[in-house]
């Protein structure tokens, strides 16, 4: 017989480390469902409607890195009143001190949080010294909410965005929880004018909405989660018991574990927003179908590469000052984009690769004809997808050793006499690493008409679909739902 366990229940209400909140949990679905039934009773109820989301977004972040929700208050009060006094600043000298402000503070926050045990081995190593290292918690996404952030500050600096008069409406943007803890990073400009308009949410945007949460959870709780339980983790963990050609399947699985894994959590954020009544532009768009570098970076992490790209790259000038200084600004946005991702030097050598991959793509665009015949593109695709693996190593590996592991393993032992018993005895893995890649590889167009069909599906279909991603995930796992690889960034 149910009984109900009211201390577990209340137990659920507490924030803990090991277990944050996630869009894949049923804890989630509960009280997002609570959130749509105060939201849509307040949908003409404007300021109350603000409150009460943003008062959800806090607890959302609560339940993700505890009392570290109080940083969102702390970015809210600041940049708000910063932004203000930009805009009101009689000089230039005055509003370029009070932006100073804005970056050292949000800047500053994220190196303390994120990199001070990094700089201080980087010290010890110089001088021998004995720095650290310091018990320091990574707040869930202080990197994606302090870019956010910024995007005002610096667009009102520019005089391309007005600062707002609420509060209330500047806290609702930094804490709206789809997109707060892994993106899409949204600008202030694409997401204000939305704040304060009547949400409406046609029978298209919920059509695309399910679509796109199913399509997420699959991609995040049945193929990523699943291939990373029983195959990529325990080869990165330990590289030299296998094989070179185990390891070579364990980079192409990573490879389509964290696109499934951070396009999945995209897909769901936009979703999520969507049905609220909320746009959100794309984060991903068929990356490894590129065919260039530049292509990939085009469709990798959309907003994060155009905020790179706005906010960084083209203020160095971008290309506007010569070759040479194109190609170092290149390299220098993708060496600190890298570092954006982590506090280790793999991460420095990630975007160092990426972008000395766009420097020689750029310097070749000057020689090469400019447009690509069948086999130039089919060669491009290729050597772009086998380039981005390699480097996904350093993103993946735990330190430089499993990168030199896992390269001598598949360059010195590969062994392909062990492809048939490989197949045998990872079947299952094999399956969804194909099949990730086969969704992945679909025609844009087929997208569009799978989304276009369920929209014109009776509820009832549109609830039936949820339940049956949902039973498949069930099903699929082999143990709880992971959280998301972005979390840590």
């Amino acid at each position: 017989m149910f009984q109900f366990d009211l201390y577990k229940f209340v137990d659920q209400l507490y924030y803990h480390r090991e277990a944050p909140l996630l869009f894949t949990s049923g804890f989630f679905l509960f009280f997002f469902l609570l959130l749509m039934l105060v939201y849509r009773a307040l949908l003409h109820q404007q300021q109350l409607r603000i409150l009460w989301v943003t008062i959800f977004s806090l607890y959302f972040y609560y339940k993700c890195a505890g009392i570290f929700w109080l940083l969102h208050v702390l970015i809210v009060v600041v940049d708000f009143n910063l932004a203000r006094w930009i805009e009101q600043a009689p000089s230039h000298a005055r509003k370029k001190w009070l932006l100073v402000g804005s970056l050292v503070i949000n800047l500053g926050m994220l190196a303390y949080f994120k990199y001070t045990n990094y700089f201080a081995e980087l010290w010890n190593a110089a001088t021998q010294g004995h720095l650290g290292p310091w018990d320091i918690f990574l707040p869930a996404g202080i990197s994606f909410f302090t870019f956010q952030s910024l995007s005002y500050t610096i667009d009102v600096y520019r005089g391309q965005l007005k600062a707002l008069d609420s509060m209330l409406d500047y806290a609702f943007f930094v804490t709206f929880f789809p997109q707060m803890v892994a993106g899409p990073i949204v600008r202030a400009a694409d997401f204000l004018p939305q704040i304060n308009k009547q949400p409406f949410v046609s029978q298209e945007d919920f059509g695309r909405a399910v679509f796109l949460i199913c399509t997420g959870l699959f991609k995040k709780a049945v193929i990523s989660d699943y291939i990373s339980a029983n195959f990529v983790d325990r080869v990165f963990d330990s590289p030299l018991q296998y094989t070179g050609l185990e390891n070579l399947f364990a980079i192409y699985g990573y490879a389509i574990q964290i696109y499934c894994d951070f396009s999945g959590y995209s897909d769901m954020a936009i979703g999520l927003a969507l049905l609220m009544g909320f746009h959100f532009p794309i984060n991903f768009d068929a990356p490894y179908q590129s065919k260039s570098v530049t292509e990939f970076w085009r469709r990798w992490h959309i907003s994060l590469s155009t905020w790179l790209r706005d906010y960084l790259y083209i203020p160095l000038g971008g290309n506007r000052k010569g070759k040479m200084r194109t190609y170092i600004n290149l390299m220098l946005t993708m060496l600190l984009g890298g570092l954006w991702h982590g506090a280790a030097t793999r991460f420095i050598i990630w975007g160092g690769l990426h972008g000395l991959a766009l420097a020689v793509e750029r310097a070749l665009k000057q020689v090469l004809p400019s447009t690509p015949g069948a086999l130039r593109k089919t060669f491009g695709a290729l050597l772009t997808f086998h380039f981005v693996c390699f480097c996904w190593i350093f993103f993946r590996a735990q330190d430089l050793n499993t990168v030199y592991g896992m390269l001598s393993q598949v360059w010195y032992n590969f062994e392909p006499q062990i492809f048939s018993a490989f197949l045998d005895g990872y079947a299952a893995v094999v399956f969804w690493i194909g099949l990730g890649f086969m969704l992945h590889l679909l025609p844009a167009s087929l997208d569009r008409q799978t989304q276009l069909a369920l929209t014109r599906m009776p509820l009832i279909f549109k609830a039936l679909a949820i339940v049956l991603v949902a039973a498949l995930v069930l099903q699929v796992k082999s143990s709880e739902v992971q959280p998301f690889i972005y979390f840590q960034f």
